[in-house]
């Protein structure tokens, strides 16, 4: 059974282009499907069948997982059966009967603009790792681009003259997207304090990565994701405080501030409208509450 998931994890890569992250993920879900089935004497997946599949997901909210972690096990389930079908290595698809729960909307924590302004006058841009820190938020904030992209960046990804930045997102798709007088402004700060300490001015490589450790080395996720949470925590008490925090209030300032829903679409990067909603969600939960707070028959 392990083989059949490696098999699929290969085609993920290969044929489809899915990030790492995404097939990490399916390999995580999948990989606890066959723990289960084992333990309920299943070694052939030929023989696992829609009951099985019924058991395995109630188990998991037996176990107190969330309606929204048990969903994405499903899709993963079902998109492993499928491939399975379409190989015809399984007649018949058992996962199309199972039912993905409802999670509940949650509205994607951000913070409002006089923070943010607070946030980005954080770093002590006398030393090179202050500025590096200075142009990571400022891009989070001023281009709205998630974590494994800003991870990716290359020195060569920044159009300085014309203030734009290539950005490779989900499934290796790329877009270009404008940066913004402040972002471009810290970047290039960066990047002169950079080649003036590692390079002594002496090259221009565009293959370089754009955001390095103290040790010269492309910066990894957990490294970002400390980075970012010690200045928000130093400016915010909000119980999320990920990159991500500042993707929501790009997208969330830029609605308020009169961005055609569409438009923002294309600058999140997302596949569909309905997923770029969801701020609008945020914006009307706040005019609201400022109508509540301030008109008087309220």
């Amino acid at each position: 059974m392990e083989k059949l998931v490696r098999k699929f994890l290969e085609y993920l890569e290969v044929e489809r282009n899915y990030s790492p992250h995404t097939i990490l993920s399916y390999e995580t879900d999948l990989m606890n499907l066959i723990k289960f089935l084992q333990v309920e004497g299943i070694t052939s997946i030929v023989k696992v069948e829609k009951n099985v599949l019924r058991a395995y997901i109630g188990s998991l909210l037996d176990k107190g997982y969330s309606q929204k972690s048990v969903a994405r096990k499903i899709a993963s389930i079902r998109s492993f059966f499928k491939y399975l079908y379409k190989q015809k290595i399984k007649e018949g698809n058992p996962a199309l009967v199972l039912i993905t729960p409802k999670a509940g909307k949650h509205l994607p924590a951000f913070l409002d603009e006089h923070t943010v302004n607070h946030l980005l006058e954080l770093p002590d841009t006398s030393s090179l790792l202050g500025k590096r820190d200075r142009a990571v938020l400022e891009l989070f904030y001023g281009t709205g681009i998630r974590l494994s992209e800003l991870i990716g960046l290359n020195v060569g990804d920044i159009r300085q003259d014309e203030g734009l930045i290539k950005v490779t997102g989900k499934g290796r798709k790329e877009r270009i997207i404008p940066m913004g007088r402040q972002a471009l402004a810290s970047v290039k700060e960066y990047l002169k304090a950079q080649r003036d300490i590692h390079l002594s001015g002496t090259r221009s490589d565009k293959g370089r990565p754009l955001f390095l450790s103290a040790r010269g080395q492309r910066l990894y996720p957990q490294a970002i994701g400390r980075l970012v949470k010690k200045y928000i925590g130093a400016v915010s008490e909000i119980e999320k405080k990920s990159p991500h925090v500042l993707r929501h209030s790009f997208a969330t300032h830029m609605l308020n501030h009169g961005a055609d829903l569409r438009a923002l679409k294309e600058l999140l990067g997302h596949e569909s409208l309905s997923t770029t909603q969801v701020y609008t969600h945020v914006s009307s939960s706040r005019m609201k509450k400022a109508y509540e707070d301030a008109h008087p028959k309220a």
